[in-house]
């Protein structure tokens, strides 16, 4: 009968050691996500091995679900789990739930290293819609997603798990840990947005630093002024360079190769400790905090970023969706007012983040959201800026216009306060 089947490898798994050793922890765990899921359980039945040369035995189990199965195994002695679910689409669609139990599983499990296959099964009629189904989590209750055709990469870095897929829609899309980070078709929303409204904002933008941001668009945006003279680019992980050199043309348009460039992959924390410049722009391209970025979003190092800051720099950073993670919106807002005397939250819709996202930009002196369309059209004009395809002078009041209850979280920091020296 026709359906889909997702099998997924998980590697160098750092769950509770539970999850791996016992048959009443790991029939919970499934339980609870299946039903979580919308899947109808019907039968179950598991089995603990015993321990083997002093090592502990895994546990295999499977549920027996109206619409089909989930086969679980796990070994302990490799922090390694199998998964395998089946679905049958024949008097509904049940993809999307079983794609949901898929990565409600693999979250739980939290590997270094995911390998997923997926088949369509049966002789029926083509299912309504074909290709990969990826879904990212907002939060523990808010899913959402793309399909794709093809995986052009997939491989496990030193620092994190790295893959590029294709669609029709998206174009090359990259993925770090199974989060989003950018597409060719959308990339224009966030990098436009991240780098304009505070470049535009500084009357002469000439060292720029860069933070992450190793798929070259925040770079090839910040090189569209021509006051540059140098962008300094610190990315950690050297396989998002390669891969975005071989695969991200479109999105970095040969931006590592401008003269005015210069890519380091190192440690951004480090780098800003031990820089002696001093830049008029630097830019937070990072992923989320709960990441290996996570250093880069705490006070400390928000206090020695303010310190490489030149007179009249300014500090752009993303801080999450307002909706869905509301808190760490808060958090980070209230982070950068205790260190910067002017923060400046802003915010717009991107495509492949799956919802309105919270940016701002932090200094000591300059008020982007202070700035008239006037000014900012003439600024364009004299810097010969023309290709964007989000920004303009309206957009820009626009995206610091902010939703009721985006401006309540961060109600404490939009105007100026006296940071701690």
């Amino acid at each position: 009968m026709e359906g889909l089947h997702l099998t997924a490898d998980l590697h160098d798994c750092r769950c509770t050691p539970a999850l791996m050793t016992s048959a009443a922890a790991l029939a919970h765990l499934c339980r609870g996500r299946t039903l979580a899921s919308g899947l109808t359980v019907v039968g179950e039945h598991w089995h603990k091995f015993p321990s083997y040369r002093g090592e502990p035995g895994g546990v295999t189990g499977m549920l027996l679900l109206a619409e089909s199965h989930l086969a679980v195994h796990t070994w302990p002695e490799r922090q390694a789990v199998t998964l395998d679910i089946y679905v049958c689409n024949f008097t509904e669609d049940n993809s999307q739930r079983a794609q949901a139990l898929m990565a409600a599983l693999v979250d739980a499990f939290r590997p270094e290293r995911v390998q997923r296959q997926q088949l369509q099964r049966g002789e029926g009629e083509p299912a309504p819609y074909e290709g990969e189904l990826l879904l990212e989590a907002l939060n523990e209750r808010s899913f959402y997603g793309f399909r794709f055709d093809r995986r052009l990469v997939s491989r496990s870095t030193r620092f994190q798990q790295l893959d590029l897929l294709e669609s029709r829609e998206l174009g090359r899309t990259l993925l770090l840990d199974g989060h989003f980070m950018t597409s060719e078709a959308d990339e224009f929303f966030y990098h436009e947005a991240l780098v304009h409204p505070a470049a535009l904002a500084h009357p002469a933008p000439r060292k720029v630093l860069i933070l992450g941001g190793g798929d070259g668009g925040a770079a090839e945006e910040v090189l569209k002024h021509p006051s540059v003279q140098q962008l300094t680019l610190v990315e950690l992980d050297a396989d998002v360079l390669q891969v975005a050199r071989e695969h991200l043309a479109r999105i970095h348009r040969g931006a590592f190769d401008d003269p005015r460039v210069q890519v380091l992959c190192q440690d951004g924390a480090a780098f800003v400790r031990a820089t002696r410049e001093r830049y008029d722009l630097v830019l937070l391209d990072l992923t989320d905090p709960e990441t290996a970025a996570g250093p880069l979003y705490t006070r400390e190092f928000l206090q020695q970023l303010r310190g490489v800051l030149a007179l009249g720099g300014m500090v752009v950073l993303h801080l999450g969706s307002p909706f869905h993670e509301g808190r760490q919106v808060r958090e980070l807002a209230a982070l950068l007012r205790a260190t910067f005397r002017c923060v400046n939250p802003y915010g717009l819709h991107v495509p492949l983040y799956g919802a309105y996202w919270a940016f701002a930009v932090a200094s000591d002196a300059p008020e982007p959201a202070a700035m008239e369309p006037r000014e900012l059209r003439n600024r364009l004009a004299a810097r010969g800026i023309a290709d964007l395809q989000y920004y303009n002078p309206e957009v820009h009041r626009a995206v610091f216009a902010l939703p009721n209850f985006y401006a309540k979280l961060v109600a404490d920091v939009r105007t100026q306060v006296p940071a701690e020296a």
